[in-house]
């Protein structure tokens, strides 16, 4: 029999897991069955922000994401433009962390997608346009 781990959150509050593990026996020798209450609580440190966007690579030994936020910065007059990329936090996880955010990622853009359709990724303009792209995201 396989590990098998039933939850789902959307929220803070409590998890609920049911564990159904071969390395879990009774006294019988037959597989367990193990349920466990997690309590979901913020932190004093917790925080939200909003990002444009992300960045990040990888070692052997950890992913890390740092999420950004991009603003034009003033060109005193100048024809250049200076796009000013500011770094709001970093989140470093191990590689199991990481596969289970893009396993939750890659679910919750596709209910995403369900219910609100395809996500477009900006690209390709037609030449018919001569007018620039605009700046993704929140400024």
């Amino acid at each position: 029999m396989r590990e098998s781990w039933v939850y789902k959150v959307k929220t803070f509050g409590t998890i609920h897991l049911t564990l159904r593990s071969p390395s879990y026996f009774n006294l019988e020798g037959k597989c367990q069955i193990m349920e466990i209450s997690i309590e979901v609580v913020k932190s004093d440190k917790f925080r939200q922000i909003y990002a444009v966007g992300a960045m990040g690579g990888h070692s052997p030994y950890d992913f890390r994401i740092s999420f950004y936020n991009d603003s034009l910065k003033s060109g005193g007059g100048k024809q250049i433009s200076v796009m000013e990329r500011d770094v709001e936090t970093e989140v470093i996880l191990s590689p199991l962390a990481a596969k289970e955010l893009a396993e939750w990622l890659n679910n919750h853009v596709k209910e995403y997608e369900n219910v609100f359709g395809e996500i477009k990724k900006p690209g390709k303009r037609s030449s018919e346009q001569n007018d620039p792209a605009p700046i993704q995201g929140y400024m």
